[in-house]
């Protein structure tokens, strides 16, 4: 009784991918959406003094600690057999910990144009890996859309992407935050195993977010770095946002839209990211919007209507 009304959904016997883009999907998408959209700026304020890899364990610590908090309040399951804690770490590991770790290395040689760019690739790694390992045929209009999406966020960062250079270091970021959306979306596939498995899904992400927390603590001790915090509240008060809202609120609410309407799908939210952090950019940073870039919000949106219209609709 205490499940997310997500899991209800998971659980009919209609394949996730052919479901509806209903009133629900779309609340939880919005969710995903605009809780990514300002984590841009929360996760530049994280950037200096503090190790990545540390300030990620931070992060999880704390998301972890209110996932805990709400599966013993809602005394909800928390035993589960082994072969599914093997998915767990999987989870943790590549959506929780690896990919942020290849973003956070790669966003120090490139624009972060090209940061959006190779995560919005998601939309298109998404469906391509969920033909491989979950058997799920690649809908036309959902490879169509994500190629539209992907190409508006290119245009969205051009001028930046255009005026940057592209050097041997810059080579090695691209191909690190590369690393980074092919780590997130085999996340995503796993995770849609474990859905599809019945799992509740407040469990499951604390599972996953716990195996983050080992796999992050013992990364930065093999690394040496100093398990530090800067105690100042440009720190501390994105740290709280990253671990309460772009962890907390946003996974719940983008594994919940996994299992609802399949990875494919799904992970189109990451081509809707870069478009909702320039609105963000625009109204706290006073970003300029170009011909190019209202291009490509144009194409972004476009490819979000072809790709989350309802199956029976497409054809």
């Amino acid at each position: 009784m205490n499940e997310n009304i997500s899991d209800k959904a998971a659980s009919t016997e209609m394949p996730a991918h052919l479901r509806p883009f209903d009133a629900r999907a779309f609340m939880l998408y919005a969710a995903v959406v605009g809780s990514w959209g300002f984590s841009w700026i929360a996760l530049r304020m994280q950037l200096g003094v503090v190790a990545p890899e540390v300030s990620l364990l931070w992060r999880f610590m704390i998301a972890g600690a209110v996932m805990w908090g709400w599966v013993l309040i809602t005394r909800q399951r928390i035993a589960f057999p082994g072969r599914l804690h093997a998915a767990f770490v999987a989870v943790g590991v590549t959506m929780f910990s690896f990919n942020f770790i290849m973003y956070y290395y790669g966003g120090l040689t490139i624009p972060s144009g090209l940061l959006a760019v190779a995560f919005s690739l998601a939309a298109v790694g998404n469906p391509l890996m969920a033909a491989l390992f979950l058997r799920q045929p690649i809908a036309p209009r959902v490879a169509l859309g994500g190629v539209i999406g992907v190409t508006g966020v290119a245009f969205l960062y051009w001028p930046e992407i255009a005026g940057s250079g592209f050097s041997a270091a810059a080579a090695t970021g691209l191909a690190l935050c590369l690393l980074g959306t092919l780590s997130f979306s085999t996340g995503n596939i796993v995770s849609g195993m474990i859905g599809s498995r019945g799992v509740p899904l407040i469990p499951a992400i604390t599972w996953s977010m716990t195996y983050s927390v080992i796999f992050l603590f013992g990364l930065s001790l093999v690394q040496g770095h100093e398990f530090i915090i800067e105690l100042n509240l440009r720190y501390l008060g994105s740290l709280l946002f990253l671990a309460l809202i772009s962890s907390v609120v946003a996974f719940a609410a983008y594994i919940g839209l996994l299992r609802r309407i399949g990875p494919g799908r799904a992970g189109y939210a990451t081509v809707m990211f870069p478009v909702a952090a320039l609105s963000v950019s625009t109204v706290f940073e006073g970003y300029s919007w170009t011909l190019i870039a209202g291009i490509g919000a144009v194409l972004a949106l476009a490819g979000n209507l072809v790709v989350l219209r309802n199956p029976k609709s497409a054809g």
